[in-house]
C-alpha cells in the first residue's frame, strides 16, 4: 500500500497569529495525514514525507468513502437542475480533508468552491488552480487577506464598505459576491445598493449577490419562504442580471423552486440528511475509526478510567480503543455512547480520555488489532450527534489534525 502525506505551506500570516505550530523534524507545519489506499492517483497527493507503513501510525483513522462522495455530488445536481454547484469545503471540507474532497468535486466537474477565509481560499488555490472560483463566505478581515485575495484569486463575499476599501488598497481587480440580509441577522448588508455603486466606482466586478436562510433545515419555518421573497424582490432592484445564491443543503429541500443560479450545499456532500424527515439519499461519506489496543478483564466492583463513573456490577471484559476526546470523540458519550464492530454495538464505559476510551466487549468478544466504527456506515452520523446533544456539523469539524484521513 501507497502512503502519501499533504503538508501545506505555512502563511506568514498564519505562523505570527499562532494558528500553525511548525514540525521541528522537517520544519514544515504539522498537517493532518491524508493516505490514499485506492489506486487512482489524485492530482493533490504529491508525495512530501513518507510516513512508511500505516501501521507505523496511530490507528485513529476517519475513512473518506470517494464513490459515496461522488454519488452525492451527482445526486445534488440533479436536484439542482440547471442551477451551477458552489461546494462548501470550509474547516477542512468539514473534517474530511480538503485535499481528498477538493480534487475528487473537481473530478466530477465542479468548478467552484467556497471556504471561509483568506487562508483557506489561499490553500485551495493551490490544490486547485483551475478552479473558476473560490468564494470566501466571511469575506476579508485585514489588509493581510485583502493582498491573498489578489495574489490567489480569491472572489471575498463583501457585507461593508471597509471591506472594499481593504480591497481597493490592495488594488484588487477580481470579483466579488455581495451578501445581502433577509431574515438571519448574521452577515450581510443593509445597504447593498451603496455596496455596487462602491463596487462600480473601484472597477471591482460584482460575481453575484447572496443570502442565507436561517431555518432551512424546518421546511415549514415561515420565514424560509418570507427570506425567499425578501431576497428576490431585492436582487431585481440591485440588478437583475446577476447571477444569485439563496440556498444551502437544507434549502435545497425546503424550498426546491429557489435554486437561482447557484446553491451552496455543505452537510449534503459529506453524506448527512439536511432533514431527516424528507430524504435526499445521500450516502454517509466519513467513517470514523480506531483500533483495539487492549482487552481487560474486570472484576465485579471494579471501577473503570478517570472519576471512577463506571463499577462493574459484575465480571467483564473491557477493550481499549485508540481513539478519544482529542480526536474529536466528544467527551459526554462517556458512559452513554457506543460504537460498531464485527455487526454487534458495544457501549462506551467509563470516562472518555485524550487518546482513549473503553468499550464493554464482554457479550461479543474482540481482540487486538480489531477495528471499531465511531460513526459511519452502520452508526449515522446523526444518531451520535443526538446522543450527545449536538449537531454533526460539530463532529465532523471536531475531528482532530492527528486524526488519518484515508480514501477507500
Amino acid at each position: 500500500m501507497t502512503t502519501n502525506v499533504i503538508n501545506h505551506r505555512a502563511t506568514t500570516k498564519a505562523h505570527r497569529m499562532g494558528c500553525i505550530e511548525p514540525c521541528a523534524k522537517f520544519k514544515q507545519p504539522f498537517t493532518t495525514p491524508v493516505i490514499s489506499t485506492t489506486s487512482r492517483k489524485f492530482r493533490t497527493f504529491d508525495t512530501i514525507s513518507s510516513l512508511g507503513d500505516t501501521h507505523a501510525m496511530r490507528p485513529a483513522i476517519a475513512n473518506i468513502n470517494i464513490e459515496n462522495l461522488r454519488h452525492n455530488y451527482r445526486l445534488l445536481s440533479n436536484r439542482a437542475g440547471p442551477a451551477k454547484i458552489m461546494a462548501v469545503v470550509k474547516a477542512n471540507a468539514y473534517g474530511h480533508g480538503l485535499a481528498l474532497v477538493s480534487s475528487t468535486l473537481f473530478d466530477e466537474g465542479c468548478r467552484h468552491f467556497s471556504v471561509t477565509d483568506a487562508n483557506e481560499g489561499m490553500e485551495l488555490r493551490e490544490l486547485l488552480p483551475e478552479a473558476e472560483s473560490i468564494v470566501l463566505l466571511s469575506g476579508i478581515f485585514d489588509a493581510d487577506d485583502a493582498q491573498l485575495a489578489c495574489n490567489h484569486t480569491l472572489t471575498p463575499t463583501i457585507t461593508n464598505s471597509h471591506q472594499l476599501k481593504l480591497l481597493h488598497a490592495a488594488g484588487f481587480g477580481g470579483s466579488v459576491w455581495i451578501k445581502i440580509n433577509t431574515g438571519m441577522q448574521r452577515l450581510g448588508a443593509d445597504n447593498p445598493d451603496q455596496l455596487m455603486d462602491q463596487c462600480r466606482a473601484n472597477s471591482i466586478n460584482v460575481a453575484g449577490i447572496m443570502s442565507h436562510l436561517a431555518c432551512a433545515d424546518t421546511p415549514e419555518h415561515p420565514l424560509n419562504r418570507a427570506q425567499a421573497e425578501e431576497f428576490s424582490t431585492l436582487c431585481q432592484q440591485l440588478d437583475p442580471e446577476l447571477p444569485t445564491s439563496l440556498l444551502n443543503s437544507a434549502g435545497l429541500v425546503a424550498l426546491p423552486d429557489q435554486t437561482h443560479d447557484f446553491i451552496r450545499p455543505g452537510l449534503a456532500l459529506y453524506g448527512t440528511e439536511p432533514v431527516a424527515t424528507e430524504p435526499l439519499g445521500v450516502r454517509p461519506v466519513m467513517q470514523l475509526t480506531g483500533q483495539v489496543m487492549h482487552v481487560r478483564e474486570i472484576a465485579k466492583g471494579v471501577s473503570l478510567s478517570y472519576g471512577a463513573s463506571f463499577t462493574a456490577s459484575d465480571d467483564m471484559k473491557i477493550a481499549v480503543i485508540s481513539l478519544g476526546y482529542g480526536d474529536g470523540l466528544p467527551r459526554i458519550l462517556s458512559n452513554c455512547g457506543q460504537v460498531f464492530a464485527q455487526d454487534n454495538f458495544f457501549p462506551i464505559v467509563g470516562r472518555i480520555c485524550m487518546d482513549y476510551c473503553l468499550i464493554d466487549c464482554t457479550m461479543n468478544p474482540l481482540k487486538p488489532g480489531d477495528m471499531v466504527e465511531f460513526w459511519g456506515n452502520s452508526l449515522p452520523v446523526s444518531t451520535v450527534s443526538d446522543l450527545a446533544g449536538t449537531i454533526p456539523y460539530e463532529l465532523f469539524t471536531g475531528v482532530g489534525k492527528r486524526v488519518c484521513r484515508r480514501a477507500i
